[in-house]
C-alpha cells in the first residue's frame, strides 16, 4: 500500500506530535500515512531543501506564526510555503493556523496558493482525516472558519489595491494614522488621502475609523 510522506512545522511541538499520532493512527483505504514532524523554522526548511533532493513530502503542514510573538524574527510558515513552492511544486501545502482574519487568509491564497487552510480551533481528528483525503485527491481542503474569509472575500464586488488592504489592517489592529505611514513605506498624508477614498467607496459618511474597519470586516476585507 501505498505511503504519503507527510511533514507538520510548527513551534509547539505538542502540536506536531498531536497530528502525527491522529493522522498515524487513523485508517485510510488506499494508503498509509507517515508524518514527521520539525518544532522550528530551522529544522522545516533544512527537511523540505533535504527533501526536493530526495524523495519529496505529498503534503507539508504549516503553522503560520513560527516565533514566539515576543520574537524580533520576521520568519514565517507563509516564508516556508513559498520557499516550498519553488523548490517542490509538486508538494500539497496546508496552513495549519489560529489565525482567522480575512485579510491574513486571502493574502496566503494570493501568495503561496495553498492546497488547505485548517483554523486550529476547528481541527479535530476526523477534519484531520478528511483534509489529507481530499488533499491527496481533489484540493482544496478549507475548515469553515477558511471557507467563510474566502466566500466573504467573494462575494464583496469592490477592489482594493495592496496599500489600501494594509491601511485597513493596520486600523483594525488599532496602529495609529500617524504610525501606519511609516510601516507600510508612505506618507501619512497619503494615508488620510486613502482613509477618505476608502470611506467613500464604502459609502460611510461622517463615520469614524471605526466605522470603516466595521464595514471593511462585513465585506470581507478584515
Amino acid at each position: 500500500m501505498k505511503t504519503i510522506r507527510i511533514l507538520a512545522v510548527d513551534d509547539h511541538e505538542m502540536t506536531t506530535l498531536g497530528y502525527k499520532y491522529i493522522l498515524e493512527d487513523s485508517e485510510f483505504s488506499t494508503f498509509n500515512v507517515k508524518v514527521e514532524i520539525a518544532k522550528s523554522y530551522d529544522i522545516g526548511k533544512e527537511k523540505i531543501e533535504f527533501s526536493a533532493r530526495s524523495l519529496r513530502y505529498d503534503i507539508i503542514l504549516l503553522d503560520i506564526q513560527m516565533f514566539p510573538p515576543q520574537s524580533k524574527d520576521p520568519r514565517s510558515g507563509v516564508d516556508l510555503g513559498l520557499l516550498a513552492r519553488k523548490i517542490v511544486p509538486k508538494s500539497k501545502i496546508v496552513f495549519m493556523s489560529s489565525f482567522s482574519d480575512n485579510y491574513r487568509i486571502n493574502n496566503i491564497f494570493k501568495s503561496v496558493d495553498p492546497e488547505g487552510y485548517m483554523v486550529k480551533s476547528e481541527i479535530d481528528e476526523l477534519s484531520l482525516k478528511s483534509m489529507v483525503e481530499t488533499v491527496i485527491a481533489t484540493p482544496p481542503y478549507y475548515s469553515a472558519g477558511a471557507l467563510a474569509a474566502v466566500r466573504r472575500r467573494m462575494s464583496s464586488d469592490i477592489v482594493l489595491d495592496d496599500q489600501d488592504q494594509k491601511i485597513l489592517y493596520h486600523l483594525s489592529l488599532g496602529v495609529h494614522t500617524r504610525d501606519i505611514g511609516e510601516l507600510i513605506a508612505i506618507a501619512t498624508t497619503t494615508v488620510e488621502t486613502r482613509k477618505r477614498q476608502l470611506k467613500s467607496i464604502f459609502s460611510i459618511k461622517n463615520g469614524n475609523d471605526l466605522a470603516l474597519i466595521e464595514e471593511a470586516r462585513k465585506r470581507g476585507f478584515l
